[in-house]
């Protein structure tokens, strides 16, 4: 069976066909590392470039469990166990504009 933990801050709440699904945060949080670079000053201003850098705070893999983690880390990370919500056209959105569920989650 196929378990899934939430490795972000906040709780996650999947719709499906009318039901919702939530997955309470695990107190797990990876992180993503930012690697930065001086760049050409602009107009006087100083200037960095930033790219990302390594991801700290993964829990080990395991057997049929899947991790929910924010799209900058599941970006950084070429693991196959990490899946991200997926907050984009099909997410569902309260009238302020504001992400209330989603619909699918990223996976690579």
């Amino acid at each position: 069976m196929t378990k899934i933990i939430n490795c972000t801050p906040h709780v996650i709440l999947i719709s499906l066909n009318g039901e919702v699904t939530t997955f309470a945060p695990s107190g797990i949080i990876p992180r993503v590392g930012v690697v930065e670079a001086e760049a050409m000053p602009l107009g006087g201003f100083p200037c960095v470039k930033t790219s990302m850098g390594e991801v700290s705070g993964l829990p080990e893999k395991e057997e049929g469990i899947f991790f929910i983690v924010s799209g900058m880390v599941f970006g950084a990370s070429d693991r196959f166990d990490l899946i991200a919500p997926d907050t984009g056209k099909t997410c569902i959105r309260n009238e302020k504009g504001h992400i209330v569920s989603v619909t699918r989650f990223i996976s690579k």
